[in-house]
């Protein structure tokens, strides 16, 4: 934690809601692994059930899936009861566990599916994002368990279809990319991962799972009929689906609420007759470590909170749990370059996705200078318009117009998503992209998540990062010099192709890369520079530093304007202000 931003983050927020928030967190963090897996208030249906008790409902062998994004809807008590359950009777064992959204703590955090570590327990896990469960990536090196990925939107419409009787999914998303047999192992990502859900049918893949037949998942409130509300959630993800997919195979829905409330027909999410059982746990958050019995509005779409006073409230939580990292001035930089690079190639009405990371930085410079008024954010969660947030609270938004289901916001993407801004982890001449595998082990994991669909429906396609990992940069006197270098992230070949540069050519795809060195656009002929960072030695901190190959113009390369590198009445319009 860094004092001096946290003081900075404090003096931000009005009143004495900075104090009260801080002491709630640290209250929260005090007490974060309290549970009570027999707890089930009295004098109701037998539908209402402790979570121990629910668990008895899961057999052996079978395939469930968990909701929860992140710290976002995070099924606690159904982690802590199953862990219980299996070290206290052997039962239920050899479990296959689908996960369509990032689930773990990094093996920080208690209460996430890294507690259903325990060999035996799981015997397959099914992943859209794995690098969070670091736990479970220890397994499957180890041989203990079957790790298998694929894109979150595949994940979300195959659920979506199982519901409907509909077990296959036959798609062009992916061709080309590590997810392809023909490039790569298909959806097996470790070694004794013998079972593949991803095949080859003509130009296309065809996706298919694995039956579900148990669906378990946090909502905000329950009635005393049992029938479900997910009112007040920050997302509600593939809850819907999920449900309806386990009772359309003959199986069981147990759902987790942090409250009872009055029956509303009108509000009525999951009627009762779709439900098996109901835990009652008023420790149920609605994002880290906010109680969903004291939701946080803006997160909820409620919008009694003006989005400024949330992103501030945002930035103290981030700052406070050491979740967000300090970027520094050359990260603003090359936000800001991204930003302007943004403005000029998107248009008013833009539909826009952000991803992790420097694209939350480049998502903050719209907001501040104003441009996100006359775009729509989404977050591959569901959150539809109002700003995406960031750190720790990734997937959610403040003050969404609308929370949609994962498939449908995936269905959206379908129709039309005219901009996305994403990381890296490795890129190369081509133009391919690697963000789902840090290195060889299964500890170095990460999986595709919902980028593999963003960047094959997004019109134009912004990677930003940095040049190096590691490097060492001097701004000084508005240029900026690369006065250490690290390890290059362009590479002559990446590691796992995740975006097919000649794919996304072939279909149109406007495309750059946005660097602390410059940004560079994909052509026929390969990555061309098009602008380079004042300061910065075409010759010396390019070409020469890396293994990639590149496209210098002849007549020379613009520099970014000096605005963009001090900051100093750096503005943005539309062409059309």
């Amino acid at each position: 934690m860094n004092i001096i931003n946290l003081i900075k983050a404090h003096r931000d927020v009005k009143g004495t809601k900075a104090f009260k928030t801080l002491m709630e967190l640290l209250a929260f963090r005090l007490t974060w692994t309290r549970h009570d897996s027999d707890y089930c208030p009295p004098g109701l249906a037998p539908i209402f059930k402790s979570a121990r008790e629910a668990m008895g409902l899961i057999p052996d062998g079978a395939t469930l899936t968990i909701g929860g994004f992140t710290s976002i809807g995070r099924a606690s008590i159904f982690y802590w009861a199953l862990r219980e359950a299996y070290e206290r009777t052997g039962h239920p064992k050899d479990l296959t566990v689908i996960g369509s959204n990032p689930q773990g703590g990094r093996g920080k955090v208690p209460g996430t599916i890294e507690d259903l570590d325990l060999p035996g327990l799981i015997s397959r896990y099914i992943v859209g994002h794995g690098e969070t469960a670091k736990a479970l990536l220890r397994l499957a090196d180890q041989g203990v368990l079957e790790l298998h990925t694929m894109p979150q939107g595949e994940l979300a419409l195959l659920i979506e279809g199982q519901g409907q009787g509909r077990y296959e999914l036959e798609t062009s998303i992916g061709v080309g990319t590590f997810l392809d047999p023909r490039v790569g192992r298909g959806s097996a990502v470790s070694p004794g991962a013998v079972s593949d859900f991803i095949a080859v049918k003509g130009e296309n893949l065809v996706y298919t799972l694995p039956k579900i037949d148990r669906a378990l998942f946090l909502a905000p409130y329950a009635d005393e009929e049992g029938n479900i509300y997910l009112k007040d959630a920050a997302l509600i993800l593939d809850y819907r689906e999920a449900a309806r997919a386990a009772k359309y195979n003959g199986g069981k829905v147990i759902v987790s609420v942090a409250a009872l409330i009055a029956k509303n027909p009108d509000e009525i999410s999951i009627p009762a007759d779709m439900i098996d059982a109901i835990v009652v746990n008023p420790r149920n958050e609605q994002i880290a470590g906010v109680f969903q019995t004291r939701y946080w509005p803006f997160f909820a779409g409620q919008g009694r909170f003006s989005t400024d006073e949330a992103v501030k409230l945002v930035k103290l939580v981030n700052t406070f749990m050491g979740i967000t990292p300090y970027r520094g001035q050359v990260a603003g930089i090359v936000a800001r370059t991204a930003a302007r690079l943004f403005v000029r190639e998107t248009s008013p009405g833009a539909t826009v996705n952000i991803g992790i990371g420097m694209g939350e930085e480049v998502a903050r410079i719209l907001y501040e200078t104003g441009v996100t008024e006359r775009i729509t954010f989404t977050t591959e969660g569901g959150a539809l318009g109002g700003l995406p947030a960031s750190g720790i609270y990734f997937g959610s938004a403040i003050n969404p117009k609308r929370i949609m289901s994962t498939a449908d916001m995936f269905r959206l993407y379908q129709k039309g998503l005219d901009a996305t801004v994403l990381g890296f982890l490795q890129i190369d001449s081509a133009g391919n992209v690697n963000v789902s595998h840090r290195g060889a082990s299964m500890w170095d994991f990460v999986g595709p998540g919902g980028f593999t669909d963003i960047v094959a429906h997004a019109k134009t396609i912004i990677f930003v990062g940095s040049w190096m990992d590691k490097a060492d940069y001097d701004v000084s006197r508005g240029r900026v010099r690369l006065r250490k270098p690290g390890k290059p992230k362009f590479v002559a070949h990446v590691d796992h192709i995740t975006f097919n540069g000649q794919e996304a050519l072939k279909a149109g795809k406007r495309v750059f890369y946005v660097t602390t060195v410059g940004v560079f656009r994909l052509t026929g002929d390969g990555l061309e520079l098009i602008e380079r960072m004042p300061g910065i030695d075409i010759e010396k901190d390019i070409l020469s530093a890396s293994p990639a190959s590149f496209v210098i113009p002849e007549g020379g390369v613009p520099a970014v304007p000096p605005e963009v590198v001090s900051g100093k009445g750096f503005t943005l319009r539309w062409e059309d202000d």
